[in-house]
C-alpha cells in the first residue's frame, strides 16, 4: 500500500511540471526508487530533521547560501564519536548539546541526585520534559555507563588514545562561467573581469581530538577563481592592479586557520591558542560566529554561552586569533582573551580621509574571496586588536556574569555617510560592557543581558521559558537594542542580522504536546525599528508568526506542516527623489515527511509554497517539491543519497532554501529559484575501516533561462553542474 501511494504521489509531482528534458531523469529515478524498495534488510541510523530546520532558518534569515555551519555542528559530531555519559556529566556539557533547555537539564540532574545513577536510557522517559521525541533527538549523542568519574589522563595517554582525522576535498562547477573565459584581450580595460585562478575548490582539514577535552588542528581552503601558484597566472594586469597582486599574493591556500584547545585541566577550565571563538551572555557584547535565532522550536530562544570554543570554520572575520584561558575554582570562573587579526576592508580615497589620519576604511569585507585584483585590494587592510574578559558565578540554578571587551583598529572605520547609518560605529576604539543572568525558579527559567557601548548606547534583553506542564511550555522574550548601541561582536536574538542595532521587539512562543506523537509549536514576534534601516527610509515595524504541527507516531515515520507569515516595510523604489516605504508580506507553507522503510532505507518528501505580496509589484509566488532517497550500508561498504527536485518561482525574491545532504565538513543549503529541476547523487564508499571516499554530482536545469547568474559568475546555458570528491582518513 505504501509503495502504491508513494508512486502515485511521485507521478502527481511529475504532472505538475511536464518537461521533456526531465523524462530520462524521472525514469531513472523511478527505476532506482523501485529497485531500492525491493531490498528489505539494511542498517542505518534515522536522520533527524530537527537540526535541519534550524540550519535552514539561518540561511533564510541571512539570505545566503555561502555559510559554513562547522562551528555549530562540530560539537554534535564530536559527541557522536564520544557520547555524553549521563552518569558522569555536568550542566555545562549537557547544555553544550543545544538540544535541551535548562529546565530539562536540571530535571535530569535532580533525578540522578535523588534516585542514583541511571540504569538505562529508557529511564529518561520517567523524567519531566523528556518525551519520546526529545529522547530521539539526543539519542545519538548520549549513553549510560556505570562510571561516575573522569579518568585522569597523562599527556602520553592523550596522544595514544586520541583520534586523528584528515579531510581532503575537491569540487568544481563544470560549466565555464564568464570569469574563467580564456579570452583576456579586454583585461586592460576591465582588470576585474577575469578570475586569476582555476575553477577548482580545494579544502584540507586535519583535526586531533581526545574525547571532548582536547582539540587541535588546521583548516585550509582555496576558493574557485583563486590562484594557488603565481607561476600559473596566464595574463598580465595593468601596472596598478599588478602592483596590488604582487604586494599581497602568496602561493598556497588563501585561507588558513589553526587551533589548539584543551578543556578541564585542573583549575584551568579551558585554554585556547590560535583561532577560537568567544560566546558570553546572550550575544549583546561578545558572540563571534553564527548562532541560532528564530526557529520552529518555540522554546529555543535562549543562548547557552560556552565561553571559549575552537574555531573550525572557513568564515572570515568570524573568529579571534591569539590566546585565551578560563580559570575556575568551585563556583567562580574567570576568562581572559586577547586577539590580533588582520581583516579585509575597503580603503577610502585619500581626499575623504579623517584629518590627521593616513588611512581609513569604509567597511569590512566578509566574502573571503581573492579572485581578482579588486578583491585582493581589500585583503588585510586593517588590524583588529581585541582583548577582554568575563567573570562569572555559576550554580546549577543561578548564574551571573559580567563581560568587558576593548576593540582597537589600526585605521579608523569611516562608513560612507547616509541617513540610516549615522549612528553606526566610527573611529578606532570601541568599548563594551554587559551583565548577564539566568536563574531557575521551579519550572521557570528567567534570563537576560544588559549592555552598554562607550558612546552611551544601551541594549538589553530579558526572557523566560516556562514548563507549566509536561504537555505545555511557554516562552517570552523582550529586547531593546537602541539605534546608537555599537558592538562589532553582537549576535543576539533579533529580527535583524548582525551587526544589530535599532530594534525593539516582543516574542511569545508556545509548545503543546497533546500526545506523545504530536507536537505543536507556535510563536508571534512583533518588532519595531525606531530609526531608518538600509532600504527602509523611515521608522518601521513588522510581525512574524509561525505555526508548526509535527506528528511522529513511531520511529519510522515523521511528518510536519508549517505555516509562517512575516510582514515588514521596504522602499517603494519609485522614480521620485524622496522614496517612501510600503508594506510587504511573505507567507510560506511547507509539508515535510520522512519514512524509514527499513533500517537502511529512508525516503523524504517536501512540498513548499511561498507567496510574496508587495503592493508596488504583482504578487510573486514559488513552489518547490522534492523527493530524497537515502540508502545506507549497501553490502556494508556503500551508501547512496539521491534527490530529485522541481521548482517554479516567478522571481529571485521568492527563492526557497532547502538543505541538501553533503560530504562531511561541507554544508549545502542552496536557494531554488526561477523554473526548473535539480538532481543530485552522492555515494559514500568505505574503502577500509578508517578510509571513506565520497563522490557527489548535482545538476540544476533552468527551463526558462538561457543565461544563469550574472557578472563573472554568468554561465551561457541552462544547466549548472557541480561535482565534489572527498577522502576522509581516521587513525
Amino acid at each position: 500500500m505504501i509503495r502504491k501511494l508513494r508512486n502515485r504521489n511521485f507521478l502527481f509531482v511529475i504532472q505538475l511540471f511536464p518537461d521533456n528534458h526531465q523524462d530520462s531523469i524521472v525514469r531513472l529515478f523511478i527505476a532506482v526508487f523501485c529497485f531500492l524498495l525491493s531490498h528489505d534488510s539494511f542498517s542505518q541510523d534515522t536522520i533527524d530533521n530537527f537540526i535541519e530546520q534550524k540550519l535552514e532558518s539561518i540561511a533564510e534569515d541571512a539570505q545566503s547560501e555561502n555559510i559554513d555551519y562547522s562551528t555549530l555542528l562540530d560539537v554534535l559530531n564530536n559527541f557522536k564519536l564520544h557520547p555524553i555519559n549521563l552518569n558522569s556529566t555536568s550542566k555545562e556539557e549537557l547544555m553544550s548539546l543545544t538540544l535541551l533547555d535548562e529546565v530539562q537539564v536540571n530535571n535530569l540532574l535532580d533525578h540522578i541526585e535523588k534516585n542514583g545513577k541511571l540504569i538505562s536510557i529508557y529511564e529518561l522517559q520517567s523524567i519531566d520534559g523528556f518525551d519520546p521525541l526529545t529522547i530521539q533527538h539526543i539519542l545519538p549523542y548520549i549513553e549510560v555507563k556505570d562510571i561516575t568519574g573522569q579518568p585522569h589522563l597523562t599527556f602520553k595517554e592523550i596522544l595514544l588514545h586520541g583520534n586523528h582525522q584528515i579531510l581532503s576535498r575537491w569540487q568544481k562547477v563544470l560549466e565555464q562561467s564568464k570569469g574563467f573565459d580564456p579570452d583576456t584581450t579586454g583585461i586592460y580595460k576591465s582588470p576585474n573581469s577575469r578570475y586569476m585562478g582555476s575553477p577548482d575548490v580545494l579544502y584540507e582539514r586535519y583535526r586531533f581530538t581526545s574525547g571532548t577535552n582536547v582539540s587541535a588542528g588546521f583548516t585550509a581552503k582555496k576558493d574557485a577563481g583563486e590562484l594557488f601558484y603565481k607561476k600559473n597566472l596566464k595574463f598580465v594586469y595593468p601596472p596598478k592592479e599588478d602592483s596590488i597582486v604582487n604586494s599581497k599574493f602568496h602561493d598556497g591556500f588563501k585561507f588558513f586557520s589553526a587551533h589548539l584547545f584543551a578543556h578541564n585541566i585542573g583549575f584551568v577550565k579551558t585554554i585556547a591558542i590560535g583561532d577560537y571563538q568567544v560566546n558570553f551572555g546572550q550575544g549583546l557584547v561578545a558572540w563571534s560566529g553564527i548562532a541560532y535565532r528564530k526557529t520552529a522550536d518555540a522554546m529555543a530562544i535562549k543562548k547557552y554561552a560556552t565561553g571559549l570554543r575552537p574555531f573550525t570554520s572557513t568564515m572570515v572575520n568570524q573568529y579571534m586569533r591569539g590566546a585565551a584561558a578560563t580559570l575556575g575554582r568551585k563556583s567562580f570562573q574567570f576568562t581572559g582573551f586577547f586577539s590580533r587579526n588582520k581583516l579585509d576592508a575597503t580603503l577610502i580615497k585619500t581626499d575623504s580621509l579623517i584629518p590627521g589620519e593616513d588611512a581609513a576604511v569604509s567597511a569590512f569585507q566578509t566574502t573571503g574571496y581573492y579572485r581578482t585584483p579588486g578583491e585582493f585590494a581589500g585583503k588585510d587592510n586593517i588590524t583588529q586588536t581585541v582583548y577582554g574578559g568575563n567573570a562569572s558565578y555559576l550554580k546549577r540554578k543561578f548564574t551571573f556574569g559580567v563581560t568587558g571587551t576593548q576593540t582597537m583598529l589600526s585605521a579608523p572605520l569611516q562608513p560612507t555617510p547616509s541617513a540610516y547609518n549615522q549612528f553606526d560605529f566610527r573611529g578606532k576604539q570601541l568599548t563594551n560592557f554587559s551583565a548577564d543572568y539566568s536563574f531557575l525558579l521551579h519550572n521557570l527559567n528567567f534570563f537576560g543581558e544588559a549592555a552598554m557601548s562607550n558612546n552611551g548606547g544601551i541594549a538589553y534583553l530579558n526572557g523566560c521559558i516556562a514548563s507549566l506542564d509536561p504537555k505545555l511550555s511557554l516562552s517570552v522574550l523582550h529586547r531593546n537594542i537602541q539605534k546608537n548601541y555599537q558592538s562589532l561582536f553582537i549576535n543576539a536574538f533579533a529580527e535583524g542580522s548582525p551587526p544589530q542595532s535599532n530594534e525593539q521587539g516582543l516574542y511569545m512562543g508556545v509548545t503543546v504536546k497533546p500526545t506523545g506523537a504530536i507536537t505543536l509549536n507556535a510563536f508571534y514576534d512583533n518588532f519595531i525599528f525606531p530609526w531608518l534601516k538600509s532600504s527602509v527610509n523611515a521608522p518601521s515595524h513588522g510581525n512574524d508568526f509561525l505555526l508548526q504541527a509535527q506528528w511522529t507516531p513511531n520511529k519510522k515515520f515523521d511528518t510536519y506542516i508549517k505555516f509562517r507569515t512575516k510582514d515588514k516595510f521596504t522602499n517603494a523604489k519609485s522614480a521620485n527623489e524622496i522614496d517612501y516605504i510600503v508594506p510587504y508580506a511573505q507567507t510560506t507553507y511547507r509539508w515535510n515527511a520522512s519514512y524509514l522503510v527499513s533500517p537502511a532505507l529512508m525516503f523524504r518528501s517536501r512540498v513548499e509554497y511561498v507567496l510574496l505580496d508587495n503592493p508596488t509589484k504583482d504578487k510573486d509566488n514559488g513552489i518547490l517539491l522534492y523527493e530524497d532517497v537515502l540508502w545506507k550500508n549497501i553490502f556494508h561498504r556503500v551508501s547512496l543519497t539521491l534527490r530529485y527536485a522541481l521548482f517554479d518561482t516567478k522571481t529571485y525574491d521568492t527563492r526557497i532554501y532547502a538543505l541538501e545532504e553533503d560530504v562531511p565538513g561541507a554544508y549545502s543549503i542552496p536557494s531554488y529559484y526561477y523554473k526548473g529541476s535539480r538532481v543530485y547523487v552522492m555515494t559514500d564508499i568505505k574503502i577500509t575501516r578508517n578510509i571513506d571516499v565520497w563522490l557527489r554530482w548535482g545538476q540544476t536545469y533552468y527551463s526558462n533561462k538561457s543565461v544563469i547568474s550574472s557578472g563573472n559568475d554568468e554561465i551561457d546555458g541552462h544547466t549548472k553542474t557541480d561535482v565534489k570528491a572527498e577522502v576522509r582518513m581516521k587513525f
